[in-house]
């Protein structure tokens, strides 16, 4: 087609040249834009993170959602304060509706208590997976968050090749083995022709309370300069913050905002 970009994605027409994502919305749900939060290692603030880019969205005016696609590890029920159980109208599952207005779907709503393990195989986890996206009652959804398991597995591979994804974010820590980690991540997304929105580096300093001084609790990172060698932008860089993590943990992660996720919002980056 002429005037195409390549983008499926975003692309509402049926073309001869659309390409086929495996995974199909249901008549009553449309998403604009969909950005799945990657990690290359586990314990970086990726679901946090993802929390935080869904609140800054709705605070915006967006109608946002998040699908919880860390199966076996969900957080997003506990950060938001959910605790209804998801069910169904006997055609297609409800979400959770946050205090933000946000529509999220994570697994902690289908067990029976927080605390009940998750014991999936792959092929479960990728069947779970794909009723998220298909048979949730979405509705008009102007930015979906997808919060994906940590590593390069068969899951986040899973997504990759079955959502239509407009952009991942890539999430990682200030550490020395950040290179490395960071490296894979990009290979990966690179490999699977998904386009890289950029990094966000969590726990990056604490600031003093007193003097306002930044301390580099992991060292400084060379975030930066691994950023330059793959042509990425670096979107923010978040302190390392009790109350943050206090507020996450008593279920109010809509209530923080973060000056530099609100920026990545209004300055149009997602």
């Amino acid at each position: 087609m002429t005037n195409c970009d390549n983008n499926c994605a975003s692309c509402n027409l049926d073309c001869s040249d659309r390409k086929d994502f495996g995974y199909k919305l249901n008549s009553k749900s449309k998403i604009k834009k969909i950005y799945a939060i990657v990690s290359g290692k586990g314990g970086v603030g990726k679901s946090s993170v993802t929390a935080l880019l869904a609140s800054a969205c709705a605070r915006n005016g967006y109608k946002t959602a998040v699908l919880d696609g860390d199966i076996t590890g969900p957080s997003m029920t506990k950060m938001f304060g959910i605790t209804t159980k998801a069910y169904s109208d006997g055609k297609l599952i409800m979400p959770a509706i946050t205090k933000e207005n946000i529509k999220v779907i994570s697994t902690n709503m289908l067990l029976e208590t927080d605390e009940t393990p998750v014991i999936f195989r792959g092929p479960m986890i990728s069947g779970l997976i794909k009723q998220y996206y298909e048979e949730v009652l979405w509705g008009d959804i102007d930015y979906m968050f997808v919060d994906l398991p940590p590593g390069t597995g068969d899951v986040p591979l899973t997504i990759m090749q079955s959502i239509p994804l407009d952009g991942a974010i890539i999430v990682t820590t200030p550490q020395d083995l950040v290179s490395m980690i960071v490296s894979k991540s990009v290979n990966m997304l690179k490999s699977m022709n998904i386009t890289i929105t950029g990094i966000i580096e969590n726990m990056s300093y604490v600031e003093c309370n007193d003097c306002g001084n930044r301390i580099y609790v992991f060292g400084e990172s060379n975030i930066d300069e691994l950023a330059k060698k793959y042509n990425l932008n670096v979107l923010a860089k978040l302190p390392l913050d009790s109350t943050m993590a206090q507020l996450s943990d008593d279920g109010f992660v809509g209530n923080i905002k973060v000056k530099e996720i609100e920026e990545i919002v209004k300055n149009g980056l997602v």
